[in-house]
């Protein structure tokens, strides 16, 4: 580990409340009012606006337990909707990108940036936050610091109200706001390693980044040195401006209601694998290795999950022989009578395209195919995904995720644009 400060600082970008930001942002009426956005099947509570936080409404808490309390406080509901969330997402990347050239999409709502060498970063910082909620609507919270950590440890409490911007760099003001920071909230410090550092009298984030270098990498391995020397200010975590090659591609949902024909379990699974097919050919992989899994509900006895795994003849980034591989497996675990609530599907040895030994034989892969799956591709990403889909997802999907109170797709389907109301 090179004890050398990089020159230039970092900053952690990451959008307030953002599934909840997304939906105010086309419905301006939601601004001051409490809104929750759920999972998938409209479970449990996944974001909440700050009016829901202060009545006292948990995180991840199911949405059917407590629906009277949401109702009594006329919370806003609504279905998790992630087509909505990923383009505005992209937005905001790109909107960052404008500022700085180094970029990290580190999850969908969270973004590190190098900043370039200026006399005043708090200045920079404020302008972009400024500008993102100007061109996306969405407001944000920037966190500055010499390393990841101490950026992802500002960006905490540029979260107050009165914040939106913290800087962490000079190390005096540095200390004394760490030495008020548990340790517990430092990123990278889970519950064993809060556990290990308690009893050793290390409760908060300024004693971590003092304590001996010996006693933290015997404890908490090198994962928890690098951590310590990021407190400090020494970079140990590189910005990844390219993300690492996939391993594996999963697609897997719970159903929108339990089923048991075995037609509706292959029209799930064709799905799921036309979807992880398209994923394949944006990247430019093939996969040669598929699994199929299907599972009954996990909370209602006998259980019965089971997953079969076949080795592709030749790796591939076909849909038609992904799904015709995947429902060759199904047949084989599908159990006549069981009630299914879910099923999924794995790609694992993934590889470049063009890093595959060809077959005399067979080539799933052929110019004609690929030309076809290229056009399919262009349509639906122009005209909005599932406009062209293979036959063997089925018309009616029975099995679809439930979304009762999900909103319009307002940037990426042309039926569901936002539409201004004239007045005369």
């Amino acid at each position: 580990m090179s004890s050398t400060p990089s020159a230039n600082l970092l900053a952690l970008v990451d959008c307030n409340n953002f599934y909840v930001a997304c939906e105010r942002v086309f419905n301006p009426a939601l601004e001051n009012r409490p809104v929750v956005v759920l999972s998938n099947n409209d479970g449990c509570i996944v974001a909440r606006s700050p009016e829901v936080k202060a009545l006292g409404i948990e995180m991840g808490i199911p949405a059917f337990q407590i629906r009277d309390h949401l109702l009594y406080n006329n919370v806003q509901i609504y279905s998790s909707n992630y087509t909505l969330y990923g383009d505005m997402s992209r937005r905001v990347v790109l909107a960052l990108q404008k500022f700085v050239p180094a970029v990290e999409t580190y999850s969908i709502d969270e973004s590190f940036l190098e900043l370039p060498n200026t006399s005043n970063p708090n200045d920079l910082a404020h302008t972009i936050r400024h500008r993102i909620r100007q061109w996306t609507g969405i407001p944000v919270s920037i966190g500055i610091g010499p390393t990841k950590s101490l950026a992802k440890l500002a960006n905490k409490l540029a979260k107050h109200p009165e914040q939106g911007v913290f800087d962490l760099t000079h190390p005096p003001h540095r200390n004394q706001v760490m030495d008020e920071i548990s340790v517990s909230e430092v990123w990278g410090i889970g519950p064993a390693y809060t556990q290990k550092l308690h009893a050793a009298g290390i409760e908060t984030a300024y004693q971590l980044s003092r304590a001996n270098d010996r006693w933290i990498q015997k404890h908490l391995t090198i994962v928890g040195l690098r951590i310590a020397w990021e407190l400090r200010g020494i970079p140990c975590i590189p910005l990844e401006l390219t993300p690492p090659p996939r391993k594996a591609i999963c697609r897997s949902r719970s159903f929108g209601r339990p089923i048991t024909r075995l037609s509706h379990l292959k029209q799930a699974v064709a799905f799921h694998a036309a979807s992880a097919a398209r994923v394949l050919r944006e990247q430019g992989l093939v996969a040669a290795c598929l699994q199929v899994t299907i599972e009954t509900n996990p909370y209602v006895q006998p259980y019965n999950g089971k997953s079969i795994t076949a080795r592709l003849a030749a790796p591939t980034a076909s849909t038609p022989n992904l799904i015709q591989c995947a429902h060759a497996g199904l047949k084989r675990i599908y159990s006549e009578g069981d009630v299914y609530t879910r099923a999924g599907i794995l790609l694992t040895d993934l590889c470049p395209e063009n890093a595959v030994q060809t077959s005399l034989f067979w080539n799933p892969d052929s110019p004609r195919t690929k030309a076809l799956l290229s056009v399919v591709d262009h349509i639906n990403i122009r005209f909005g995904r599932g406009k062209i889909h293979w036959a063997s997802e089925g018309l009616e999907q029975p099995w679809a995720m439930r979304q009762s109170y999900r909103s319009h797709r307002f940037t990426t389907c042309w039926d569901e644009l936002p539409l201004a109301r004239a007045s005369f």
